[in-house]
């Protein structure tokens, strides 16, 4: 029993950190050693458009940024995504088919939490089911339009970053979809992340025979997994006004790894 619960939160609210436990302040404490004792010039720095994604920032308000805008920003950062087109009407879906082929995704373009509302539709294989399921979609509140893409295989990965205070940005990786609530198997570290360091991220997952390929599945490439962890280290340094930044699922496998889904919140002071 907390018998000090009013102190600690008091604590907290003035922006301070607080460690339940010695191992998770251990564990804390030896990464930002690590941090401040790393090589600057051990961090790789890709060569991301630095111009485009601050004027994305700096015209956006807070809140989570529209899917337009995050696309344009991993686009400046140079991380891979799907292709996708909006569409607003159903002559738009069709249309759009043409382009990309059968099969199709569509996502709701509103709510946040797309599965929790219905809002994904996998493997569209006919314009009647295209039609459908954008009638569907269309019907959930808070709906402005639908998300289209080509339909991807692969192993859901995650890759985050969150903003910690007066600590920087906290860059996360770890198994996505339903894993990352389920197994919970996430490793995290301060930014700037170098590729080594995100390699050591990867390699202490719980998971990672799995990445590596089990039962005939196969596995991921390892190292253009580090690069886009590093990617989104060098995004949140350009753009330190993200509070949180998810991309899950990335879809992996030994030829490529690509963004299917992302979210972005911005927090400017």
């Amino acid at each position: 029993m907390v018998n000090v619960e009013k102190e600690i939160d008091y604590f907290i609210s003035k922006g301070n950190i607080n460690f339940p436990d010695e191992v998770l302040f251990g564990n804390a404490l030896a990464k930002t050693l690590k941090n401040q004792k790393s090589d600057a010039n051990n961090t790789t720095k890709f060569s991301a458009d630095s111009k485009t994604i601050r004027a994305i920032i700096d015209n956006a308000e807070n809140g989570y940024l529209h899917p337009k805008e995050v696309k344009e920003l991993l686009i400046s950062a140079q991380i891979p995504i799907v292709k996708e087109i909006v569409c607003e009407t159903k002559d738009n879906c069709i249309s759009v088919i043409q382009e990309l082929g059968f099969p199709v995704v569509m996502k709701v373009i509103g709510p946040v939490h797309k599965s929790d509302v219905g809002g994904i539709v996998l493997n569209i294989t006919t314009n009647e089911k295209l039609v459908d399921s954008f009638n569907k979609i269309m019907k959930i509140d808070g709906v402005t339009s639908v998300l289209i893409q080509p339909m991807k295989k692969g192993i859901e990965l995650f890759i985050g970053a969150k903003k910690e205070g007066n600590f920087g940005h906290l860059v996360l990786c770890g198994l996505g979809g339903i894993y990352i609530e389920i197994l919970k198997d996430v490793n995290s570290a301060l930014a700037p992340v170098s590729i080594p360091e995100a390699v050591e991220m990867i390699q202490n997952l719980k998971s990672y025979k799995i990445l590596q390929g089990i039962r005939n599945q196969e596995g991921i490439d390892e190292i253009e997994f580090a690069e886009i962890i590093t990617k989104i280290s060098n995004l949140v340094e350009i753009a330190p006004e993200i509070a949180e930044l998810d991309l899950n699922p990335l879809l992996g496998n030994s030829k490529e790894i690509i963004a299917v889904d992302a979210r972005i919140r911005i927090e400017k002071s």
